[in-house]
């Protein structure tokens, strides 16, 4: 009988996603995609596996949290692409493939035998994600391509921070994410898209253009004005007010972003009056005096704490909320609620903690089946899938081009 824990019953049940990535982008995005119910094979390197297992602290034991972040709900397999031994394994599962990720420097991929050209012709079906800093065939295809240079080239960057400081890094990495998720969006319009003709295609793309794509409206603004964009701390550019200010025991995020908003907010705060000024009677004038208007809020908010003015705003009907810590938000009870906190048992260091899928599915949820796996725990269970010889099996691991998690498991005492 099927383990529960592991079999999926998601929409995307039978697509196989042979993952050749590692970080943060690629690994995202075969996150959503195993989330999703793909059966996903994460190709790492004997011995060292991806880059983030060593990224700590902190640690789970041996473990990562980073990998542990991203990796949930696939199988590792540790084979060296060099290897001929290794190479078999990989070209042979790609035939048996639905899609292809990887996320190598541009070119890395074909010189492995293991870029689009070969793989589909091969498998004509095969949907081909590359994940690169700056594209597969552009001027600077060949730079290496990290978040953060992402966020500073793209211009994000320049308008996040305070007002009078330097510009600031985004907490998070926002364009491994972005691309992790443009890819998986990419995937799963291939897949429709070889559904209806029997084709597959190759996808680009690019961590500087999911990045850039994150500009919207600010971009939409400078096209229209030639107005560059300063920095508004927690503020809007358009809409006042729309902050974080501090109250007697933290700080307060609201947001008015319509006029009626605006009046039913002074009302709840105790200051009317404030919607009656001219200077902040509509959001074009609330813009232009921002400053003003910040001041007079400043003065009422920190005047007393933050659970106050929650429940004053939330009757009135306008947005607000506590800018909580990382740890307060994770702990917030509407979070349970929404299952997007989950916890999966471990090979190796028992029950670990993650952010669930914010996708919700009423026919076909998204499962959460098994913990990120330890480096090689199915390399023995794949390699018998796709039917390599047990003796090639057994060298491969011997000289190292293969490492299965499993065959180094101390053996348990007989009790015969």
């Amino acid at each position: 009988m099927a383990d529960p824990r592991t079999t999926s019953s998601g929409p995307l049940n039978g697509v196989r996603v042979l993952d050749l990535t590692r970080v943060m982008s690629g690994p995202f995005s075969t996150m959503v995609l195993a989330d999703l119910g793909a059966d996903v094979i994460k190709v790492e390197e004997p011995g060292v596996g991806d880059d983030t297992r060593q990224w700590g602290p902190p640690f789970i034991g041996e473990e990562s949290t980073y990998f542990l972040s991203i990796n949930r709900n696939k199988r590792s397999l540790a084979v060296d692409l060099k290897s001929e031994g290794g190479r078999a394994a990989v070209l042979e599962l790609a035939r048996r493939s639905d899609v292809v990720v990887e996320n190598f420097r541009p070119g890395v991929a074909t010189k492995l035998g293991l870029g689009y050209e070969a793989l589909s012709a091969e498998n004509p079906g095969l949907v081909y994600a590359s994940i690169s800093g700056y594209g597969q065939a552009s001027s600077e295809s060949r730079k290496p391509g990290y978040d953060p240079m992402m966020q500073a080239r793209s211009g994000l960057m320049s308008i996040t921070g305070d007002v009078e400081g330097l510009p600031a890094r985004v907490g998070v990495a926002t364009a491994d994410i972005s691309a992790g998720l443009w890819t998986a969006i990419g995937i799963l319009a291939a897949l429709h898209h070889r559904s209806v003709t029997g084709q597959g295609q190759s996808l680009d793309i690019s961590l500087l253009d999911a990045q850039v794509s994150w500009l919207t409206n600010v971009a939409s603004a400078w096209f229209a004005s030639g107005e560059v964009p300063g920095r508004y701390g927690t503020g809007h550019p358009s809409i006042v007010p729309s902050e974080a200010f501090r109250t007697q025991d933290g700080l307060l995020m609201v947001a008015a972003g319509n006029d009626a908003m605006w009046f039913r907010m002074a009302g709840a705060l105790g200051v009317p009056e404030l919607s009656a000024d001219a200077r902040f009677a509509t959001n074009a004038s609330r813009v232009s005096h921002r400053d003003e208007l910040r001041s007079e809020l400043e003065k009422v908010l920190s005047s007393d704490v933050t659970s106050t003015w929650l429940n004053r705003l939330d009757a009135a009907g306008v947005p607000a909320a506590r800018v909580n810590s990382i740890g307060e938000a994770l702990t917030d009870p509407l979070l349970a609620e929404r299952e997007m906190v989950v916890e999966l048992e471990h090979a190796t260091v028992g029950p670990v903690r993650s952010v669930g899928s914010p996708l919700k599915l009423s026919a076909t949820p998204t499962t959460m089946r098994h913990a990120p796996p330890v480096l090689g725990q199915h390399t023995i269970d794949i390699l018998r899938e796709v039917g390599l010889d047990e003796d090639l099996v057994e060298d491969m691991i011997r000289r190292g081009q293969a490492s299965d998690h499993q065959a180094r498991r101390p053996q348990e005492p007989s009790h015969a």
